[in-house]
Order: structure tokens, then sequence, then C-alpha cells
């Protein structure tokens, strides 16, 4: 039998650390912020200090960003909006060599409506 997406994610969580909003919270200023939501969704707010890469394009742009130059040492913090994008970017993000990516647990959404700081991004 195929798997589904959401199956896809579950096997990826085995593989990924996912920190919870007070972990993530930490985390900020310290690690660099990745959204990997699609543009439309970014522009509409984001975590403090976000990069925008849409997990479609992530593997081919990661690279090339100068925020995310340093594999071995960056600290990252993926969010999506409700934590299954995230999570398969980590996975990725770790096949590529970023070691210390983490995904937020429940994502924009959770980050949103637990009243959490959330900035528009400068156009």
């Amino acid at each position: 039998m195929p798997l589904t997406p959401m199956d896809l994610v579950a096997q990826a969580k085995q593989h990924i650390r996912e920190v919870n909003l007070e972990e993530a919270q930490a985390l900020l200023g310290k690690a660099q912020v990745l959204d990997v939501r699609e543009p439309n969704e970014y522009a509409a707010g984001c975590l403090p200090g976000a990069v925008n890469i849409p997990r479609g394009v992530l593997e081919f742009q990661i690279g090339q960003h100068p925020a995310f130059k340093d594999r071995q040492d960056a600290d990252i913090l993926v969010y999506c909006q409700s934590g299954g994008r995230s999570a398969l970017a980590v996975e990725a993000l770790q096949k590529l060599g970023y070691a210390k990516a983490v995904s937020l647990a429940g994502g924009f959404k959770l980050w949103q409506e637990s009243g959490r700081e959330v900035r528009r991004p400068a156009a």
C-alpha cells in the first residue's frame, strides 16, 4: 500500500528533533529561523527574524542563502503552518549536513494561537 503524506511526516518525525513553544522562544536570537511556508503565507506574518525558503525549493536554495552557509554548526529553527512541512524539511536538511536543525511542533498556527510575537516581513 502506498504511503500517504501524513505517513511521510510521521516517519520524518521519528528521525528529527521537534521543539515546543518554550524551546522555540528560547532559540529566537540564537538560531537562524527558517519559514518553509509559501511566500503568501510568510507575507501574512512570520516569527521574528524568519527567512522564507519554501519547502518545495528548500534543497535547491538553502546552500546559496548567506544565513545558512555554516552547515555543521548552524542552529536552525524550522517551522511551517502546522508542523508537517517543517518535519519533512528538517529531515532533508539533516541529509544535507545541517545537523542542528529542529522543527517547531505545532508550527506557526500554534505559535500565533499562543499569543507569541508575530511580525510582518519587510516587503
